[in-house]
């Protein structure tokens, strides 16, 4: 059970927040009060809180020097905490940023809904952590952006592999449209703050755009880099017969959406958003379209016009993004192999190419641009791992956005595969494991699903073969094999359990029948399931 520290120096907020706790569902342990910072410092050194909730303006110590000392001493093994602040005291809040911090919570607006929100949000990050430290976790987890990258870029094989995957990862794709937007979180002061507090920063700022779009309308959110997303808007159903009034109502609701976010954005953290807004769409399978059109109208807008629509442009430049998915097939292998071959030559193919057309500024930075972001959402970590190996430059990563010319955007991309290359050579082994561990972890997840390499495969978004050799040299059994032995393990139980017939545990275990479930049991077992069974009760 997780637990929590709550700490203020009113007696009487400490038992409101336990009794707003009490009201909600969480099971969460109350581990301790505190009327300071101090004495709370000595009460997580003694019961390591998984979440901290406290008040900014405290004697002794206030909230943010706790919250301050924490992250310098724990770093990301430290608790999480949640700010309590009133009205006056929020620009003292975000001054926060850097220490760990989930939420902040107006006192006189808690109410056990907005209590248990925070929290689950609090648990949500701090999982987030573990998995991040450990390099294990949930493998939908860490297969979500690289969803997501496929569809902006159309990169899925087939229809069944974007259907076996969104069904994994339990995502929805039955509304009638779907519009693509595409964005970056403007900051006057983010180049004068430590990277630390730049990340803190744009990291806040977009899950605060995670969570205030769809209480509008569902929304999905990809972080692309830093500073830059994308957001793909959900219509349940779209107004009207004519395509005029699709477009009328979406440039509507859409525009208020951003305007407003953008606001808050700007009150909370002193941001903004500059966006471009694609085209209306009806299938989840023309979203890249939608995805391409906005980052076209995103070039047209500007601190004078933040938001733009593509469908209200001139079209005479439609096509200046970059169709990444001619180069799609090599581009994903060699991520998802860490081929460092296959990665430089697709590079110098793409910088060949525009070397040879030094008018095409725009498409050139569009190309880089989307290699970044693959790279960023398909490797493990990838903000972490291409911001360590740019560590050396001034800007880091960001100084793609700095390159003024196509002669300049090809000397970045050239240097980008030379240094990205390097680390492929040295992840490459582990990464292979790396795959086989996760896939394992689904099979035992799934267990009770018909489970074919085919389907696994797809879900992973690797090809069947490639599948089968990782097993074959990273395992001790083949794929199939262990397949077979995590379902016959898991029918043991079953068995031993006397509550089911042997037809109905084939059925439960997705064997094609209760003849082949028997045959496979007989033969990792040596005794056919009946007569396991029969042992269990002698």
């Amino acid at each position: 059970m997780n637990k929590l520290l709550i700490v203020d120096d009113e007696i009487l907020v400490q038992v409101g927040i336990k009794s707003l706790l009490s009201q909600t569902t969480l099971q969460i342990q109350v581990c301790g009060t505190a009327r300071n910072g101090q004495i709370a410092l000595e009460m997580i050194e003694e019961h390591s809180p998984d979440i901290v909730i406290t008040d900014i303006k405290m004697p002794v110590m206030d909230g943010l020097e706790l919250a301050r000392i924490c992250q310098e001493r724990y770093g990301s093994a430290g608790p999480v905490f949640i700010i309590l602040t009133s009205y006056e005291d929020f620009q003292m809040a975000k001054k926060a940023l850097t220490y760990q911090v989930s939420d902040y919570l107006i006192k006189l607006e808690l109410t056990p809904e907005l209590l248990q929100e925070s929290i689950t949000r609090a648990l949500s990050h701090l999982h987030r952590e573990e998995e991040n430290d450990t390099g294990r976790g949930n493998a939908s987890y860490l297969f979500y952006d690289k969803f997501f990258i496929s569809l902006l870029h159309n990169l899925f094989e087939s229809e069944e592999q974007f259907t076996l995957q969104s069904q994994d990862l339990k995502l929805d794709f039955c509304y009638a449209g779907y519009v693509c937007c595409y964005g970056e979180i403007i900051s006057a002061q983010a180049d004068a703050l430590p990277r630390q507090n730049q990340l803190s920063l744009f990291a806040s700022s977009l899950q605060m755009i995670r969570e205030l779009v769809p209480k509008y309308m569902p929304c999905y959110a990809l972080s692309l880099d830093m500073q830059h997303f994308a957001l793909i808007f959900c219509y349940e159903t779209l107004p009207g017969a004519s395509a005029a009034d699709h477009r009328c109502a979406y440039f509507d609701k859409i525009n208020d959406i951003l305007t407003h976010v953008s606001a808050t954005l700007q009150k909370y953290y002193s941001v903004s958003l500059q966006c471009g807004v694609g085209n209306l769409v009806d299938s989840p399978f023309a979203v890249s379209d939608s995805y391409q059109y906005s980052r076209q109208a995103y070039q047209a807008s500007s601190p004078a016009q933040p938001i733009t629509f593509f469908e209200l442009l001139d079209n005479a430049g439609a096509h200046n993004s970059f169709n990444i998915s001619l180069f799609k097939g090599d581009l994903c292998k060699a991520f998802e192999e860490y081929d460092s071959e296959i990665l430089l030559r697709t590079i110098d193919a793409i910088c060949e190419l525009f070397s040879a057309h030094p008018q095409y500024y725009v498409q050139a930075l569009d190309a880089a641009c989307n290699i970044l972001y693959l790279s960023i959402s398909t490797l493990s970590g990838g903000e972490s791992v291409v911001s360590e190996i740019y560590k050396t430059s001034p800007t880091g990563y960001r100084s793609l956005y700095r390159q003024t010319n196509v002669e300049q955007i090809v000397g970045w991309l050239s240097n980008f595969g030379e240094r990205m290359s390097a680390y492929f050579e040295e992840k490459r082994k582990d990464y292979k494991n790396h795959i086989v561990i996760h896939v394992k972890k689904h099979i035992n997840d799934h267990i009770r699903e018909h489970l074919s390499l085919n389907e696994v495969a797809a879900t992973f978004g690797i090809s069947p073969n490639y599948l089968s050799q990782l097993f074959g040299k990273y395992n001790d059994t083949g794929f199939n094999e262990y397949v077979n032995s995590c379902k016959i393990n898991e029918s043991k139980k079953l068995l031993s359990e006397g509550n089911y017939k042997v037809y109905e545990i084939a059925d439960m275990l997705g064997f094609e029948s209760a003849f082949y479930f028997s045959k496979v049991f007989k033969k990792m077992e040596g005794v056919t399931p009946t007569e396991y069974q029969n042992t269990q009760y002698i």
